[in-house]
């Protein structure tokens, strides 16, 4: 059962429903979706589309069953599992256009949902990702969660009230072996459970398909093909490098962070925080935590603001670059006190790089200070106040 938890994209998705006749939140399954939208939405209807008589019911007549069950608005889940459901209600909405906030469309299969909604809601609807909980949401439950225990056990809502590696077991095999062949992908559960293992390992690294084809016996057609759906189903970030023209070579391929940490740490059989601090991965699980967190704040404060890595070939780096409109803002994530002068060094050339305005150093050493002119070290604890500015 999921906890009570103040999610920050309630206040989104309110001022969207007042602009928008519906509203699409898409997300990961068990991400909190249904509990957000009925909380923000206390007085709609609800209609599951994986209820097998309701499924079978809107294949005869989805838009009969949508009219007759929205009573003022109605929350439609799992949508992208009834073909047609979103032709219906494009005419539904044309019928009543000056009416906003009617319906609350659900989904967890983000290509789907997105090619229905731009093809049949085209200034219809708005789209909204649910991410995990960030740490300052969990921190508001009836039996608030800190943000080592979110490290640890990750963000999904049910992952933080028990034993996480069980529910991620649980999770995992739900999602190998019915969520995947709904998404076209009909792999063998063993064989994609191995590729997810094998991103785990490498967390954080660059992609090669062709490497990761030859160690799986496939090609890297077939391994791209796998990735594009689990980054599509909100499992794996591929984080994009940016590019500017400053006379360096730089790295061209994406990032592949598996996106929550309590699934990584399950993947890696690390299960409490002793574990986690004498494993290899630490760092890199460290540096997934801060992104996500960050990005996923970000995304709510800022909607239209991008998230990139940058790397040149010499291997100067920056692990985080948030792009809003003509503005950047770069971020280097350290485990131990960041503010060492070469690290300073090489952000403050990189500022200039990627013409950033500021730089954040960000550790997990308490307080704030001013490194350089345009760069300063905080500590997560202070990150979570805000997302760096």
């Amino acid at each position: 059962m999921q906890d009570m938890y103040r999610r920050s994209a309630s206040i989104r998705i309110g001022e969207l429903a007042r602009q928008f006749p519906a509203v699409v939140i898409l997300g990961a399954r068990q991400v909190g979706k249904t509990t957000l939208a009925r909380q923000a939405f206390p007085g709609f209807p609800y209609l599951d589309c994986e209820d097998p008589a309701t499924r079978a019911a809107m294949r005869e007549d989805t838009r009969f069953v949508l009219a007759a069950r929205e009573k003022g608005g109605l929350i439609v889940d799992e949508a992208q599992t009834v073909p047609g459901v979103f032709a219906a209600l494009r005419g539904l909405i044309d019928e009543k256009r000056s009416h906003t906030g009617r319906f609350i469309v659900l989904g967890s299969a983000q290509p789907a949902l997105v090619q229905a909604a731009a093809e049949s809601l085209a200034g219809r609807a708005a789209v909204v990702e649910l991410a995990p909980l960030t740490t300052s949401e969990a921190a508001t439950g009836e039996e608030p969660v800190d943000w080592p225990t979110v490290w640890l056990k990750g963000g999904f809502p049910d992952a933080l009230g028990g034993e996480f590696r069980e529910w991620w077991e649980a999770y995992l095999r739900l999602f190998l072996e019915r969520d995947l062949p709904q998404y076209g992908i009909r792999g063998d559960p063993v064989f994609l459970r191995r590729l997810l293992t094998m991103l785990a390992h490498s967390q954080g690294g660059l992609l090669n398909a062709s490497s990761l084809g030859a160690s799986l016996g496939v090609s890297y057609h077939t391994v791209q093909r796998y990735l594009a759906v689990l980054e599509q189903t909100f499992i794996v970030r591929a984080l994009r490098p940016y590019f500017r023209n400053v006379g360096k070579r730089l790295v061209k391929a994406s990032k592949l962070y598996l996106r929550d940490t309590g699934l990584l740490h399950h993947l890696l059989n690390i299960s409490t925080h002793d574990e986690l601090d004498a494993h290899p991965v630490r760092g890199l699980s460290w540096e997934t935590f801060v992104i996500e967190d960050i990005v996923r704040r970000e995304q709510l404060a800022h909607p239209h603001s991008q998230a990139f890595f940058w790397r040149t070939a010499a291997g100067a780096e920056i692990d985080l670059l948030i792009e809003r409109g003509d503005q950047r803002i770069a971020l280097e994530v350290k485990t131990a006190r960041g503010d060492r002068p070469r690290v300073v060094r090489s952000l403050n050339d990189a500022l200039a790089d990627v013409d950033a305005q500021r730089g954040w150093i960000i550790d997990q050493t308490p307080g704030i200070d001013r490194v350089a002119d345009r760069i300063a070290r905080a500590g997560f604890a202070e990150v979570l106040a805000g997302t760096p500015e």
